[in-house]
């Protein structure tokens, strides 16, 4: 998407701000989840975001604006090193998926885009050995024409677990958000 300036310059990409990025990271209880077979009393979010609501629960509400930069990062709380050199199992965010709050129904997928995900560079996943630490992230921006309000989303984590080679995918119940203010 292109806007012509009053200059008549054209600009890639109204509303891209160079400000701060903002990180959202989630801790999960990795025991309790796959214990369980669900992430209720087992995420726990924090973002730097000013203003925001709900610092350390799962229902986190992150404030931003048109254009910026949000890195959704993901790790277990127990991220101790064992004494045969292995790492503990460890999350991934598989999906974040926003919902249409408009219509009331909180669980179908919102038809208007407001967020551009930025693709991840390096290949992370083939890297990863069980002596190398990986934290995962997905990143992307608000899309400069989002209009402000509030957007709630789920998380779709995909969670490796203790001696299994399947893996557990979990949606969030309580839905995170982010509330978009205007440039």
């Amino acid at each position: 998407m292109s806007t012509t300036t009053r200059s008549g310059v054209e600009k890639q990409n109204p509303g891209q701000l160079n400000s701060v990025q903002l990180n959202i990271v989630t801790l999960i209880n990795m025991e309790r989840a796959t214990a369980t077979g669900s992430l209720s009393d087992a995420m726990y979010m924090m973002d730097n975001s000013i203003g925001g609501k709900g610092q350390g629960t799962s229902s986190l509400e992150t404030v931003c604006k048109q254009g910026q930069v949000i890195n959704w990062i993901v790790r277990p709380i127990d991220m101790e090193k064992r004494l045969d050199g292995t790492w503990p199992p460890m999350p991934k965010i598989n999906n974040i998926v926003f919902l249409d709050t408009e219509l009331g129904d909180e669980e179908d997928v919102a038809e208007r885009r407001i967020f551009n995900e930025l693709k991840i560079y390096g290949m992370p996943d083939r890297m990863r050995d069980k002596y190398t630490p990986v934290y995962y992230y997905w990143a992307g921006t608000v899309m400069s024409t989002a209009k402000p309000g509030l957007y709630r989303y789920r998380l779709v984590m995909e969670l490796e677990q203790e001696n299994k080679k399947e893996r557990l995918y979990l949606n969030t119940a309580i839905h995170p958000s982010i509330r978009v203010i205007p440039v």
